[in-house]
């Protein structure tokens, strides 16, 4: 197992939609594996397979308490409802974090390492974090869904500022 090095703000391959698993193999559980490791190394909760470079429908996720960790082959979200406000931070945009509006439960469907189906019912941070995750195959940064304003500030910031080295974080990253 690896950890592997993780693609930051400004990646063009952070902004494509990724290309759904066909098959599971080999070479899916070991990078499921340094996936694992890289997410835990960063200290996040989620990664999507696009962050470390790859275009597959493919996340890790940790529970709330960053246990149990697992991988989700071509993951959907089937159902959704309420809202929740929270902060945000992401590992392809180190120390930059706001405040985002999610849906507060979502419904999951995946397959699992095995090919197995996989049903997620998620509320507050855990379905925070399968959404972000998500949002990444999708080619959708979190900053995204903030309001033009902050969305421009946070911008502006970065490219006056750059991204910060550090693996400090206020939040959880995802």
């Amino acid at each position: 197992m690896a950890v592997l090095k993780i693609r930051k703000y400004g990646d063009p391959l952070l902004r494509r939609r990724t290309t759904p698993i066909t098959e599971i193999t080999d070479a899916t559980r070991a990078l499921v594996a340094d996936m694992i490791d890289t997410m835990y190394d960063e200290v996040g909760i989620g990664l999507a397979a696009p962050q470390v470079g790859v275009s597959l429908r493919l996340m890790v996720v940790g529970d709330e308490r960053g246990r149990a960790p697992r991988g989700l082959v071509n993951p959907s979200i089937v159902a959704e409802g309420g809202s929740l406000t929270a902060e945000e931070g992401c590992l392809s945009i180190p120390g930059i974090f706001a405040d985002v509006t999610r849906s507060e439960w979502v419904h999951l469907e995946a397959q699992d390492l095995e090919g197995e189906p996989v049903k997620i019912e998620a509320r507050g941070l855990f379905a925070r974090v399968l959404q972000h995750e998500l949002d990444h195959l999708d080619g959708v940064l979190f900053i995204d869904r903030l309001d033009p304003v902050t969305r421009d500030r946070i911008k502006r910031k970065i490219r006056k500022d750059g991204l910060a080295d550090d693996h400090t974080h206020r939040a959880f990253a995802l």
